[in-house]
């Protein structure tokens, strides 16, 4: 790997996601070498891939060079590569450049789309947890539109135009709104020889409401803002399967003919071979980690963000798989190295919950901060500012902003071009669930 020898203890960090950069981030400002992996060269703000996906932004909007994190530390170091096995006996991984010792272990690798055992939604859905997947989604899209405008077969037509997303959490609800934005102003200006109407948007849940994880003002209000937009919802609704054409329900009178099925019902997360398997919850596939974020049964192998499963009263499933308990375990098990090789005491995580929100679209998002629950216009200005406010890089926030900006004004989407015309979902499935 290039990476010299030093007297500073080694600290290796898998994974460039939310909870790698911010672990990275502190880190690189104290006397360790700290080396940092992953197999993208970026760090993506997944918060707003939907919105890649959708048209409003174009990718390196919410990508950031993990080269430019390590570039001003002169122990501070990146390389592009794959992690294929821990070898915690010898305090060394196996990566697909080579093999690496370590002296502190940190796993960062996040999660993948969980499919639930369904190897037919597995093999022909679509899902976004990758730019190159949100790309998929943004050319399939596109593509429809274009074959709907010329095909003469009426039930081909209808198959092209209907849009069906199954799972309606703050992804699923995200991406209905901004379909449901582009059915609305970008098909009666650009497509001007098809009827919006002809567009069906179609919402799936197994549970009873949307938003599930949100409070139930959350849900209602989202409810409604959705409906305004004209997106049809299906709750107590099970995908049992999808062929490629048909989406097939647990309903016997609700099965779906779509060209365009978006599978965002769950996460998982993202394992690396070689550990204890005493150490992963099989079913969630999350390291099991103490107070420490040390994953169970290893004193210099830490997890943290979606990879970490810590368990207590308030969180008997683990910390929400969102961004904010990533960002602050990061933050935290810094002070907590620094601490170790101090030899002094560690000190336990306690996540501070500073909100959920989800945005539905222009004017319209629901936030829940604490016992205040509100939707609107409002939450919609609080929406953008916190996702300006985290996204990495100042060429970002300012490209975002103005592309928010643009829209807003214009009542249009800029970046509606198919750069990558969409072929196959197998390249999908196999960047989705390959490991960090």
């Amino acid at each position: 790997m290039n990476i010299p020898i030093s007297e500073r203890p080694r600290i290796v960090i898998v994974g460039g996601g939310f909870a790698g950069i911010s672990l990275a981030k502190k880190l690189l400002k104290e006397h360790l070498q700290v080396i940092l992996l992953d197999r993208h060269n970026y760090h993506t703000f997944q918060p707003l891939l939907y919105q890649v996906s959708t048209s409003g932004l174009e990718p390196d909007s919410i990508a950031y060079p993990l080269r430019k994190i390590t570039r001003h530390s002169k122990e501070g170091y990146f390389r592009l590569a794959e992690v294929q096995q821990i070898i915690p006996e010898e305090n060394k991984i196996r990566t697909s450049i080579g093999e690496l010792s370590y002296d502190y272990l940190v796993l960062a690798t996040g999660s993948r789309t969980n499919f639930f055992g369904n190897e037919s939604i597995e093999e022909h859905a679509m899902w976004m947890k990758t730019i190159p997947q949100a790309l998929n989604i943004r050319s399939l899209i596109l593509e429809n539109l274009e074959q709907a405008v010329i095909t003469e077969d009426p039930e081909k037509r209808k198959t092209l135009l209907n849009f069906v997303v199954a799972g309606a959490g703050p992804t699923g609800v995200e991406l209905c709104g901004a379909i449901a934005e582009v059915r609305n102003h970008i098909v009666p200006r650009d497509f001007r020889d098809l009827d919006p109407a002809e567009i069906e948007i179609h919402l799936v849940e197994g549970l009873d409401r949307v938003l599930p994880p949100m409070s139930e003002t959350a849900s209602r209000k989202a409810t409604k803002f959705l409906k305004e937009l004209g997106v049809e919802i299906h709750l107590n609704t099970m995908v049992q399967e999808y062929d490629g054409k048909t989406v097939t329900t647990n309903k016997e009178d609700l099965n779906f003919e779509t060209s365009t099925f978006i599978w965002a019902a769950g996460v998982s997360g993202a394992p690396v071979k070689g550990l204890n398997a005493s150490a992963l919850v099989e079913k969630a596939d999350r390291y099991e980690v103490n107070v420490f974020n040390q994953v169970k049964g290893y004193e210099n192998i830490f997890a943290i963000g979606d990879i970490a499963l810590m368990q207590n009263e308030k969180y008997p499933k683990g910390h929400p798989m969102v961004a904010q308990p990533a960002i602050q375990q990061g933050k935290h098990l810094a002070g907590n190295i620094k601490r170790l090789l101090k030899g002094e005491k560690l000190e336990p995580f306690e996540y501070f919950d500073k909100g959920t929100m989800a945005t539905i679209g222009r004017n319209k998002a629901v936030v829940d901060l604490g016992k205040f629950k509100f939707g609107g216009f409002f939450a919609w200005f609080i929406w953008m500012f916190i996702h300006l406010y985290f996204l990495i890089g100042f060429r970002n926030r300012l490209i975002t902003f103005f592309n928010w900006v643009y829209n807003y004004v214009n009542f249009d989407k800029a970046s509606r071009l198919i750069i990558r015309p969409f072929k196959s979902n197998k390249a999908n499935l196999e960047v989705d669930q390959k490991k960090v």
